[in-house]
């Protein structure tokens, strides 16, 4: 239906149809059907074959709607208040802060309208409220999420993407910086492979293993065997850690794994990432899968308790 929608309007406008504008304010297509019929407060416009569809405008009124909706506002109160009045109550529940939980559709409408300030107000909020690793879980990747999905239906472009993605990444790395590393906690050298650019993912994997206490030495996106090997060299890490999404050029997840191995003998190696899901965690123990940043958490918790034991067997020896 969406595909029909493009190809009739391709040359003037992006357009949806009911089922999108389901999936991206989260609105059943039924409920979005009592809204127009019951309260007229909604209005979409109609093919000449009378197919609904809906424009940018309208994809922003149902986002303002439903935030207000969850907020408590009965939707027979919202259908009589003028537009601009929908739009100052989104706007004052914005302002709060703390006092709400549920941001998905703040977040959406400020970046629609690149709102640097409200976005950078909620993201802020639900820092300071659940910290950041929370409110990666829970807010920011399932924005992101959402983000993919309004790439495909073409109500985000380009910029939209370098805003949201650009701020994010302040956020993270503003965070990890105020965090101090332990200096008799092991060492981590964490990237990405040639032809990976997870950045956030690896961002927020630093901001984990750091947290911790553990020293990270970040070698960033597209990193060559050979540069990892050289680093790890001067740094002697105890651990690699790397994300692979990707299927990798001229050599399976596998052998790339012996090739570090190999040239990093004294470090244990770990990955995440889809590709990951194809190479078992080893016999020597050298290689552990994480399949999840709830299984990075987990193993680095099992990291500190294990040397709480052997500083604690140690002192009693």
């Amino acid at each position: 239906m969406l595909l029909f929608l493009v190809t009739i309007f391709k040359d003037s406008m992006v357009v949806y149809s009911i089922n999108d504008i389901e999936k991206l304010s989260g609105v059943k297509a039924h409920t979005l059907r009592i809204w127009e019929k019951r309260y007229g407060i909604i209005q979409p416009k109609r093919t000449k074959t009378n197919i609904r569809y809906y424009l940018d405008e309208d994809l922003k009124h149902v986002l303002n709607i439903a935030l207000l909706n969850k907020k408590g506002i009965k939707i027979s109160k919202i259908a009589k208040m003028p537009e601009q009045e929908i739009k100052k109550k989104v706007a004052e529940l914005s302002d709060i802060g703390t006092e709400f939980e549920d941001y998905l559709d703040s977040l959406t409408l400020s970046l629609l309208e690149l709102d640097e300030q409200k976005f950078n107000r909620i993201l802020d909020s639900n820092i300071k409220q659940k910290g950041l690793e929370r409110t990666m879980m829970e807010v920011i990747y399932p924005l992101l999420d959402k983000l993919g999905l309004m790439w495909i239906t073409g109500s985000i472009n380009g910029a939209h993407e370098r805003f949201v993605r650009g701020h994010i990444r302040q956020k993270i790395i503003a965070n990890t910086d105020k965090i101090e590393s332990d200096p008799k906690k092991p060492t981590f050298i964490i990237y990405l492979p040639e032809n990976e650019d997870q950045e956030l993912s690896l961002l927020f994997a630093h901001f984990l293993i750091k947290q911790t206490g553990f020293k990270v030495i970040n070698l960033g996106l597209h990193t060559p065997v050979k540069d990892l090997s050289d680093a790890a060299s001067v740094a002697h890490p105890d651990y690699i850690y790397t994300i692979i999404n990707h299927s990798l050029a001229g050599m399976s997840i596998v052998d790339y794994v012996d090739s570090i191995k190999s040239s990093i003998p004294e470090s244990q190696v770990l990955i995440s990432g889809i590709q990951a899901t194809k190479c078992s965690s080893d016999t020597s123990g050298r290689v552990n899968v994480l399949h999840s940043f709830q299984a990075l958490t987990q193993y680095l918790e099992e990291i500190t308790s294990a040397k709480k034991a052997a500083v604690s067997a140690a002192a009693l020896g």
